[in-house]
């Protein structure tokens, strides 16, 4: 079966890294790519590229230094997931309408339901925030320690 919407693997190692510093947002210490890395098992190189176009987003800072690292950009309850997608896919990342019309009445129907669907996920995504990530993430954890018990 083909998914309409896919999660490209830049798209999740930088949700990935993200939810890192969403988890030391409280602490306002800037974590080190190669920490971020090692936790997510994430390459360095490639994390590098991926933070360096957050930052271009806004979505993350960094900080210069022996003590230096990357901090989320703004609040982590004021980072939805498509603003994560529309920076490092760029919002004319999804189905692009054609500037020609569509050749038949089929092939308008096809489209216009495809765009629904890119128009549901951004939906989706809008609604989610870093904060919910990581609040998801330690309720998964509460659960998987309460498992072990």
């Amino acid at each position: 079966m083909i998914k309409p919407v896919e999660l490209s693997c830049k798209t999740e190692y930088a949700l990935l890294a993200l939810l890192e510093l969403t988890a030391c947002y409280n602490e306002g210490e800037p974590l080190q790519i190669r920490q971020i890395a090692a936790i997510q098992n994430i390459p360095d190189r490639y994390l590098e590229q991926l933070l360096a176009t957050l930052r271009r987003g806004s979505l993350v800072r960094s900080h210069r230094g022996a003590k230096g690292g990357y901090v989320l950009g703004r609040e982590p309850w004021k980072i939805t997931l498509l603003d994560v997608i529309n920076c490092l896919e760029g919002s004319n990342a999804k189905a692009s309408k054609s500037d020609t019309p569509p050749k038949t009445i089929e092939s308008a129907i096809v489209g216009e339901i495809w765009q629904e669907v890119h128009d549901r996920a951004d939906e989706v995504l809008q609604k989610y925030t870093l904060q919910e990530l990581c609040e998801k993430r330690d309720a998964r954890r509460q659960l998987d320690i309460m498992y072990y018990i």
